[in-house]
């Protein structure tokens, strides 16, 4: 059965801006635009949206975080010893596990780019109000695992032809994209699109954007490792969004988990 793309985007976000008691969030959920969302559901649908409700408000309902900062300067770094690199990929919490996974990778960090406001919150960012992405920066070790790896990874745990957002995540806060933070790296993400363009079933053109990496805003620390500290909610998060069935229809025995 088929949770509804809106319902699950309203029940991942609402949930965090406004904590209440499931019975009150319950009753504001379902007059959040009543007449349409009732409207496309039939009753047999009224209980999984409820579990969604419930899903969601033990997902999101963390203490207050304080405003996240410019991501602070790493000496390894400075000494060349690692590197780093930044996606984005639709919501961030599917995106940290695909890297984690990766011989080479020392972490990932989920957080915003790409936009215009200082120190985002995620009430700001996921209500598109501030240019920003959901985005993940990976930090590595160069000498075993090579950025074209880590494009690999990347382009087969998106949807490259969503313009719109990612899976039922919709907007440009959730839109895919590669943020280079150097020459070498924007040479390789661009050539990694074109080869990607030249197969057939991407002649229509990626919608992917290539832009060189901006400031980069940790996400607040619930959101970290969501994967590891919240397993069972995190999968439920992403079969009910169509993640999984969607890459692999795009990317067959190659889709990432």
């Amino acid at each position: 059965m088929m949770i509804p793309a809106l319902f699950l985007r309203v029940a991942r976000r609402q949930v965090v801006r406004f904590p209440v008691g499931l019975s009150t969030f319950v009753a504001n959920a379902l007059r959040w635009r009543g007449s349409v969302l009732l409207g496309l559901a039939p009753k047999k649908l009224i209980v999984p949206l409820l579990l969604v409700c419930t899903v969601a408000i033990a997902s999101c309902s963390q203490p207050n975080a304080s405003l996240a900062d410019p991501a602070p300067a790493n000496p390894a770094l400075a000494n060349q010893a690692l590197a780093q690199a930044t996606f984005a990929g639709g919501c961030f919490w599917c995106m940290e596990k695909p890297f984690d996974q990766l011989e080479g990778v020392v972490s990932t960090t989920s957080g915003y780019t790409g936009g215009q406001v200082e120190n985002p919150t995620y009430q700001q960012v996921s209500a598109g109000r501030t240019g920003h992405t959901e985005s993940v920066r990976v930090l590595y070790d160069p000498k075993q695992v090579g950025y074209d790896q880590l494009l690999k990874v990347f382009w087969h745990n998106v949807d490259p032809l969503d313009a719109k957002g990612q899976f039922c995540d919709k907007g440009s806060q959730y839109r895919s994209g590669i943020f280079y933070e150097t020459e070498e790296q924007r040479q390789l993400a661009l050539a990694s699109k074109a080869d990607l363009e030249s197969q057939q079933q991407f002649q229509q053109g990626l919608a992917t954007e290539i832009t060189a990496a901006s400031e980069f805003y940790p996400a607040e620390d619930y959101h970290q490792n969501y994967y590891q500290t919240n397993p069972v909610r995190y999968n439920f998060y992403r079969k009910a969004c169509g993640r999984d069935r969607r890459l692999t229809q795009i990317w067959g025995d190659q889709a990432g988990h």
